[in-house]
């Protein structure tokens, strides 16, 4: 690793008779090792740190920053919240070139606003694997207070490109390390057994809040950390950064109320409030008080209440903040179940909920049977000057966010990035977002380079905000003028969310050239690359009569899978068959394919199917089209017709979770073929395993999953 370079060079100068401060950092960007729960894992810091440098400036300086490359691959650096012209704003290929190995890129922008912000990586999945920082931009004359600056994020032993893939696989690894699968033995031991049917009779998966089962979570690169000496009577602000790739975390004080004075930056009208939460890539500024000459806990608890990481205020004896108890999944499937339709769209039941004030998922709290608190919503943030828009011409935009928690696709209107024009804007327009959130899922959405009034009810003091957390059912209003120009990145904050396709550009009508984009069309086929990722996902069973397994290739869209089965007898036989064809639908419960179906059993003697045609299995070697269709309780029913004429049903399903690790599957069609079989999960790639096949009869062994 190279040696940190941190360089701080003022340089005064006279603008208006002001003094103008130039402030000049240079971030190094290298790989790193870190040993976060024992084991050593590559990363990426800044200077040779997690979370990078916190860079200062005052407001009225000018920044010059620096960022060398010393990856083996290219990056680039977002400056989230920040108002900075275009080219700078650091969206690879559609704002900023990105950062080449070995090269060195200058951002150059004044500082017009002061407040907590953060820096992060745009560039592939850079940011979960270490790469982000705070931004403290003080006021003018500010008067220096105690203050502690929090960055929160999350860390996961596997590579984020693998846990992508993960999830597009639709395996439920990261549920089972967290202990939340809702599998029928749960079910039925906690007397939500029927919940359960209905849960899979409406094809829904089982209740989350979040998508990965993190190692750790951390606050300023540890799990704990001291915080400055203070004693009884004492106030410290807290300026804190949500720089996690896609945790959200509830905040507690073991000291008392939290005062929240700033929201993504902004002063807001001070509130005090027992917990909160705080949405990815938000930050708070907030003041607590310590009560007595003892260490209080400020505790962050991720919202699935798996992982914690906590800074102690004060000396003495330890002041822990409650425990927040495991979530309720049961209850809170019970309620989806309530509010989802058969075709996989929800039904709010005539309720009007927006900005938090309604948390569909309290009915999984446990302590809110016990104790009243008060929790931070986005309807108790007033601004603290009026925050009302120009003059101008309105252009309302209607967006759904959409999702489909079996395949991972996140859209916007049933559409990814790559399957969207840009959206025109022009200058001098108010443009007004109807946002409707109708997945089972937070999101936490990012405007770049503008900030947006949030319509909660405070009227002409609507706050300030550039990052919106919309709970699942809402409908908020979002609206920002149109003050800047080029093209603009509208997308959800979950890492995974955002490469998976849920996001907009919105583009400046005639706007002059931005100098770092060379080609335009080319840079826009780069941007579309990250949703247009092929997903590989294998699994293949070793077992005492044969082996047989899968492989498939994924899209947004399309899927390519084949299988085959081989016998370790010669009267077992082997066959291959495969498909590539497409998902149709909102949920994509349709897929029309082609294929083929190569089959040799030596031991097949000559029958009949159940439709009275001649059953081809022991030597056959056709091609095929047909559909598969997704029916209540997750199984997928297919229909085929083969080059010969002849018919094809099938019913299958893998995966039902008779415990969190023992898994049945089974298959029938009207070929008179099937197969039942259990799998016992031992890891994510390794598995115990048994079946009975009609062709190569019982077998026990193993399977590896990839």
């Amino acid at each position: 690793m190279k040696l940190p370079v941190f360089i701080i060079i003022l340089v005064f100068g006279y603008r208006t008779g002001i003094a103008q401060k130039t402030i000049v950092y240079h971030l190094n960007v290298t790989d790193t090792m870190v040993n976060y729960t024992g084991k050593n894992e590559s990363a990426i810091a800044i200077n040779g740190t997690i979370p990078a440098p916190t860079l200062y400036f005052t407001e009225g300086d000018t920044a010059e920053i620096y960022v060398h490359n010393s990856l083996q691959e290219e990056t680039i650096i977002h400056w989230h919240g920040i108002i900075l012209p275009n080219q700078y704003d650091g969206v690879p290929y559609l704002t900023t070139q990105p950062i080449k190995p070995g090269q060195t890129h200058l951002f150059k922008f004044p500082i017009i606003q002061s407040g907590t912000y953060w820096y992060h990586s745009h560039a592939g999945f850079q940011e979960q694997n270490g790469m982000y920082g705070a931004l403290i931009f003080r006021k003018k004359e500010a008067v220096m207070e105690k203050e502690y600056i929090l960055v929160l994020s999350d860390w996961i032993n596997e590579k984020p490109a693998q846990v992508d893939r993960r999830l597009h696989a639709a395996t439920d690894w990261y549920s089972i390390k967290k202990g939340a699968t809702q599998n029928y033995g749960q079910a039925i031991q906690q007397g939500y057994f029927k919940t359960k049917l209905t849960n899979e009779w409406k094809r829904m998966v089982p209740m989350d809040v979040s998508d990965v089962a993190y190692d750790c979570v951390l606050l300023n690169g540890q799990v704990e950390t001291q915080g400055p000496p203070l004693k009884a009577g004492d106030k410290i602000r807290l300026r804190i950064v949500n720089g996690s790739a896609s945790s959200y975390f509830w905040l507690q004080f073991a000291g008392g109320k939290i005062t929240v004075i700033a929201n993504d930056g902004i002063d807001v009208q001070p509130v005090q409030v027992d917990r909160m939460i705080i949405a990815v890539a938000e930050t708070y500024d907030m003041e607590v008080t310590i009560p007595e000459n003892m260490s209080y806990e400020f505790k962050a608890t991720t919202e699935d209440r798996t992982k914690t990481t906590s800074l102690w205020l004060g000396s003495g004896m330890k002041m822990p903040a409650p425990l927040l108890p495991a979530l309720e999944y049961f209850k809170g499937m019970e309620m989806m179940n309530s509010m989802m339709n058969m075709d996989g769209t929800m039904d709010n039941m005539g309720m009007h909920m927006h900005d938090q004030s309604m948390d569909m998922n309290a009915v999984m709290y446990p302590e809110l049977t016990s104790q009243k608190m008060v929790t931070l919503k986005y309807t108790m943030l007033r601004a603290t000057t009026a925050t009302t828009l120009p003059e101008g011409p309105v252009k309302t935009l209607h967006f759904n966010l959409t999702g489909n928690m079996n395949r991972y696709v996140w859209a916007i209107n049933n559409k990814t990035v790559s399957e969207s024009d840009k959206i025109l804007i022009k200058k001098g327009e108010n443009v007004r977002i109807i946002l409707y959130n109708g997945t089972m899922m937070r999101h936490p959405m990012h405007l770049h380079g503008h900030f947006f009034r949030v319509l909660n009810g405070q009227g002409e003091y609507a706050p300030l905000k550039n990052t919106l957390d919309i709970m699942p059912m809402e409908t908020d209003t979002l609206e920002f003028a149109a003050t800047e120009s080029g093209d603009w990145f509208f997308h959800c904050h979950i890492l995974y969310h955002m490469m998976s396709g849920m996001g907009r550009i919105f583009s400046y009508a005639n706007s002059p050239h931005n100098p770092e984009v060379h080609d335009s069309a080319m840079a826009l086929k780069m941007v579309y690359m990250d949703d247009r990722m092929i997903h590989p996902a294998a699994h293949a069973a070793f077992q005492s009569n044969g082996t047989d397994g899968q492989i498939s290739l994924s899209t947004t869209r399309y899927k390519f899978q084949s299988q085959w089965k081989v016998g370790f007898t010669q009267q077992a036989g082997y066959e291959s068959q495969g498909q590539i064809g497409r998902y149709l639908g909102k949920m994509q419960y349709w897929f029309p394919y082609v294929g083929w179906d190569f089959q040799y059993h030596a031991n097949d003697a000559a029958g009949k199917t159940m439709f009275g045609q001649e059953n081809t299995s022991g030597h056959r070697n056709v091609a095929v089209a047909g559909v598969q269709y997704l029916l209540p309780f997750l199984i997928i029913a297919d229909a085929r017709v083969d080059i010969d004429g002849n018919i094809r049903l099938q019913l299958s399903r893998q995966d039902v979770a008779f415990t969190s690790r023992l898994r049945f599957g089974f298959m029938a069609n009207t070929d008179r073929e099937y197969m039942l079989g259990l799998r016992y999960i031992i890891t994510k790639t390794f598995s115990i395993s048994t079946q009975y096949d009609s062709d190569l009869k019982f077998g026990a062994g193993i399977t590896l999953s990839y």
